[in-house]
Formats: C-alpha cells, structure tokens, sequence
C-alpha cells in the first residue's frame, strides 16, 4: 500500500515545499501515518491584514483571493470577511493571530503588489477562462485579473486568455489545460470550481405571479398554467420569470416539466427543461437542477430565471407553464441578476498549485472528468463541488468513487490558506458513553446532516451551534474528519463547546465523501485506511454514510459484507448510519450495526406526526430503533428542542453513541434467543 507520504513525494509536493510553503516534517518522521497532511498547511499565522471584501464585485474578489493564495502560500498573512453574515469574522479569533484592519481591501492590492510576478488575465466572455487563469495564477505566482485591473495597479501581463479560448467549446478550453498545464501541477489536489456566479441587482421590483400555499410534494397540482406578462412588456429589456419555492423549509419547491410562450397568440418559444431548446431563455438556472421526469426544480432558498422578449408592437404576451408541488412564481422587466466570477476557495487552489476545472458529470464533459480523476491516486481529493447540484452530486461522487478519489465539498470554504495552519490542539479522545439499560422503548437518534461539506462546519454550522437552545436535546453532529487538517480550529471549537447532549460523528463516508460501494475492490482499504487515520485522530467512532443509487434510480445501495468488513478491518466505527430515507434498514454486516436514516418532512409537528404513523405497527414488546435524520438548512436547535417537547412516551432520544450500544445489545440479545430456541 503506498502510503500519503510516499503519494505525495510521488507527486512533487514535498520536493516543492520550500516553494510552497508547505508545512511538512523532517525525514525522520517520514515512516509515520501522520508525517504528511491529505489536506497540507501554509504555515502558523502571526500577523493577518483583515478586510470586509463582502461588497466588491467578483472581479476584485477573485483578484483579492488569487493574491491571498499566493503571499499566504509563503506565510498566512492575508485574511477576508466575504459575507455580510460575517462567519468569516466568527472565526478570527480563533486564528491567535494578531489582527490589523483595513476599511479600503483593494489597498491591499498596492501592499503586496511586488510578492507576485505580474497577471494572468481572464477572458470575461469565457466563463471557464477564469477557472484557467487561477489555475496559472498558482503556476506563475501571480493573480487572476482583468485587463482593466492588470493596467490599474500596475500588473505586468504574464499571459493574456482573451481569443484563446471559445465560449461554447467547454471540452476544448479544459482539454487544453489538462495537456498544457496539469503535468505542471500537484497531483496531491483537484479543485472543482463554478468558474461564475450570479449576483443579485438591487432595487429590482417582482410581481408575484402565483404561489401554492399548501405543503404539496407528490405533484398532485401538477398543471399547465397560463401567466399574463402583458403588463411587464413595458420593460426595455425582456421579462424575467422566476420561480421559487413558496416553503422553504421542507424541499420540494418549484418544479417546471415544459414551458410555451405566445404572443398575441402566436407561440414563439417552446422547450423541455434541460434541452438545448431551453438554453437561450434560462438567464439563470445556477440554483436549480434537472430532475427525473425532465424537469427543472429548486428548493429552499433557490431559485431559477427565465427570460422572455416579445416582438414589437406585441399586446398579449402569455406563457404556459407545466407546473407542480410548493411554486412561487414572480415576474420582473429589469436584470435581477449579473454574472461574475466565483472567486471563493481560490486561495487553496493558487497556493497549493492545484489545476482548477468544471466539468458536468454526464455525457462528453463527463468522459472529460473521468480521464482527469484516473490521472491521479488512490485517495487523492477532489475539493469543491459538481454542477446541477442534486443529479451534479450524485453523477460527481459516484465518478469520483468509481476512480477511488474522495470528495471534499469546499466550493465556499473561505480562507483555507489561513484556517489550515492554525495549531490549534484537536482531540482525539472518544467521549464517554452515558449510561444506558436497554428497555422496551423506541429509541430515537438525531442526526444533523451536511458535516461532509466544510463550508457548512465553517458557516451554517457555527450559526446553527451558538443558538442558545441547543444542548437541550440529545443530537449528533456530522462533521468531517478532515478539518483535522484543513481546519483544525474548527473542530477544536466544536469539540470544545460540545454539551454532553452533543455528538460529533464522521459526516459520509469518512474521510471525504464517497461512495463506497462504488470504489474499485482493489482501492476501498486505502479509503478506509485513510478514514480509520482521521477518526482516531479527531475521536470520532460513528459515521453517516452514503452509497451509490441502483442503476434504475429506484433507492440507495446497502452496505454490504465485503463494505463494511473493511470499515471493520481499518477504521474504530462502531455503528453507521447509512443514508435510506425511509427506515427499513437494519442490519449488521461484519459485525457493526448499521441502519437506514429515517426522513419525514416538514418541521417538529408533522415530524412527529410521521414517527406516530411510523411506528404504528410496534407492539411495545421489544425496542424499536430510529434514525432519525435532520435538514441542517431547514432546521436549528429550536426546532429540535420542539420535537424533543412533542415526543412523550414511548419515544427516548439518545445520543448516537448510546444509541448504537443499545442496538448492538438488543442484536446480541435477539441472537441469543434464537440460539436457545433452537
């Protein structure tokens, strides 16, 4: 087995790590499993230029970021506030850095200007152009810029990407640089970027449309809708539909299968969602995806943006709209959105020399990702995320997988060169385990979901921890292992606050989020070899996992003998909670218990109207076991201390730990029955 250290001499990450910055011990140490990071440090921070970057436009914050990659990569000295939320400032303390601020960031520029070598400058009418540009910024240690920005501050012009590349030819603009420049970049790292990202226009006026106010999420409203836009024709720039979901809380939002608009009459545009028919009218379609009925949809807070123009003189502008489940339908005559580039994340990618790239994981782009994802090793990360979030999730994890490479969500991890290199001391002591005697109860465990994405650990989270009902339930966190290495102050924090009714658990699968069942048979030690290193380093013997869906889409995979047996062999896990949605799985393969979540929707009412329906077929004479899982977006401790209030006899919420020593007590108690009854 090639060990990470042997992988990344392999890759020339440590005999680049004077250039780097890299952090990595001496020789002496090379033997050990903990000589060399999966994620590498730039050092310990002692002194940070910190600025609020939240109002700039993308262009100067990919500037910004770019530049922070390279001075961090020497020494983290570059901090950035990117959201008017501040999570980025919740954790500035926490760095033990001394802190010196400035109001104007863009000075910044002027302060560092001569630690870089000059510009690489982005194409602004091809998108991927910025994706490339950062990945030459890491090459050339210089900053990703405009041309209007190199010649404002100064930046001698080391490549120019403007007519180098063509808009629509994805394939070829990432088939270059995976020829051109990969050869030149660590292959310890793959970054997946969304090269843009749109960003809201003030003051823009929205006509509601329509709105469904009941919970509907089986498509029984499902329709063809007609809309009267006649009055937004006095707009000069088109009209824009946008379509969202009416609750927010529970994912099932607005879900359009076709759309048709007529002009006095006459039909003038007709498409199918996810066709090229719909390309030229989708103004914005980044937070939504394609379903399985051909359908575009978005949940929560999402939403996705078409935008229609009417031929002169026109007097009726209608659109029909095949539509269904929780839709809120508003109109507007003014650009609600602009595009610009997607800037987060970026430091990490420079300072590590990572090649940056966005592929779709289907078709033409896929085959594209998949010769990338086998020109690296076994458990080397891929950070940053897929497009069409949901199918872009499932499609993406499962290539990566196939090439027996983890995921590590991180497309909004902010300030990584700072975060990674913070000392701060993470343990790996295992909690005590509570007390617990089995009984005739329905034991219920709660699991907040997302810990896989760092950006969440780093953002919602923190927000959903420091509200002040939480610790009044028993509830288990997921997090991931890895912030042991790019985040440790993080986890720290979160061990170190944790109230004896919180349980931090490996978010899926371990270290990194995979599909198991999907890893080649010759490949899946090195992952849970790799998993067993961080969940004994961060105390962590639980994990929520997920697998790959059957080939007909019907439902998830279970772990099977030859899965799990390997979780056994290398990791400390004594229990996996496996992604189900429905319950109906419990069983113990290799001797570690494991169970399907269970999903109801809605908040605390109609989740424990869903456990009562759930349960109604218990006849009290042995324990029932739950998993209950809970939406880490839709949801906060309040609502789970609310739950906690509805559920009275016979329901008993417990912490993940005591929950699966119960259930492993009623396994070796059932087992025992049988042999005597035999």
């Amino acid at each position: 087995m090639v060990s990470r250290r042997t992988f990344l001499w392999a890759n020339g990450v440590v005999l680049a790590a004077g250039g780097l910055g890299i952090t990595l011990p001496g020789p002496a140490a090379a033997t050990t499993r903990t000589a060399a990071p999966l994620l590498p440090n730039f050092g310990r921070p002692t002194r940070l230029d910190v600025a609020d970057v939240s109002a700039l436009h993308g262009n100067d914050q990919l500037l910004l970021t770019t530049l922070q990659g390279i001075v961090n990569r020497r020494q983290p000295r570059l901090y950035f506030n990117y959201d008017s939320a501040g999570y980025d400032l919740r954790w500035l303390s926490s760095t033990g850095a001394a802190v010196t601020r400035h109001d104007r960031p863009l000075d910044l520029v002027a302060r560092y200007k001569n630690e870089v070598r000059g510009a690489i400058v982005h194409d602004p009418a091809v998108p991927d152009s910025v994706n490339v540009a950062t990945t030459l910024a890491g090459l050339e240690n210089a900053v990703a810029a405009t041309a209007e920005q190199a010649g404002q501050y100064g930046f001698r012009v080391i490549t120019d990407l403007r007519g180098r590349f063509k808009a629509d030819d994805v394939l070829g603009t990432y088939r270059w640089q995976l020829d051109n420049l990969f050869p030149r970049c660590t292959h310890a790292l793959l970054t997946g970027l969304p090269p843009t990202r749109t960003a809201r226009v003030d003051g823009v006026q929205w006509r509601e449309i329509a709105r469904e106010s009941e919970r509907v999420r089986d498509a029984s409203n499902r329709a063809v809708r007609t809309f009267d836009l006649s009055q937004e024709l006095s707009g000069q720039d088109g009209v824009y539909l946008r379509f969202q979901d009416s609750l927010g809380d529970d994912g099932w939002g607005a879900s359009v299968g076709s759309v048709k608009v007529k002009a006095d009459g006459k039909e003038i545009v007709s498409f199918i969602p996810g066709t090229a028919a719909e390309t030229p009218y989708l103004f914005d379609g980044l937070n939504s995806s394609i379903g399985g009925d051909a359908n575009r949809f978005s949940d929560g807070g999402g939403y996705f943006i078409y935008r229609f123009t009417a031929p002169a003189g026109t007097q009726q502008f209608l659109v029909e709209v095949d539509l269904w489940n929780q839709y809120l339908v508003t109109a507007a005559t003014t650009a609600p959105t602009r595009v610009e580039p997607f800037p987060y994340f970026r430091d990490y990618a420079a300072a590590m020399r990572a090649m940056v790239f966005w592929l779709p994981p289907s078709g033409e782009t896929g085959t594209l990702l998949d010769e990338i994802l086998s020109k690296v090793k076994p458990t080397t990360p891929y950070a940053g995320w897929f497009s069409n979030d949901v199918a872009g999730e499932w499609g993406g994890v499962d290539r990566a997988s196939q090439h027996a490479v983890e995921v590590v969500p991180a497309d909004y991890y902010m300030n990584a060169t700072v975060h990674a290199g913070v000392p701060a001391k993470v343990s790996n002591r295992v909690r005590p385990r509570p007390a617990a005697t089995l009984r005739n109860r329905v034991y219920l465990t709660l699991t907040f979901g997302e810990g896989d994405n760092i950006q969440y650990c780093q953002r919602r989270m923190r927000e959903l921890w420091d509200e002040p009902k939480r610790g009044g339930v028993p509830v288990n966190w997921t997090v991931s292992p890895l912030l042991a290495d790019i985040g440790p102050a993080l986890l720290a924090y979160y061990q170190r606050t944790a109230t004896a009714n919180d349980l931090l658990i490996s978010g899926p699968s371990g270290a990194g989020y995979t599909y198991p069942g999907s890893w080649p048979a010759k490949d899946l030690d090195a992952y849970t070899e790799l998993s067993g290193r961080f969940l004994r380093g961060t105390g962590m013997d639980l994990v929520y996992a997920y697998n790959y869906r059957n080939p007909e889409n019907t439902g998830w995979v279970a772990f099977d003998e030859r899965i799990v047996g390997s979780y056994r062999k290398n990791t400390p896990l004594r229990g996996i909670i496996q992604s189900w949605e429905s319950g109906d799985l419990l069983t113990r393969p290799a001797g570690i218990p494991l169970i399907g979540n269970f999903s109801p929707q809605g908040k605390a009412q109609e989740y424990r109207d869903t456990l009562l329906k759930h349960i109604e077929g218990w006849d009290g004479k042995s324990p029932l076991f739950i998993a209950g899982a809970i939406n880490a977006w839709n949801w906060t401790p309040s609502d789970v201390a609310e739950l906690g209030a509805l559920l009275t006899d016979p329901f008993e919420i417990v912490r993940g730990d005591t929950f699966f020593k119960l259930l492993n007590d009623d396994f070796t108690q059932r087992l025992a029955s049988n042999a005597s009854t035999t």
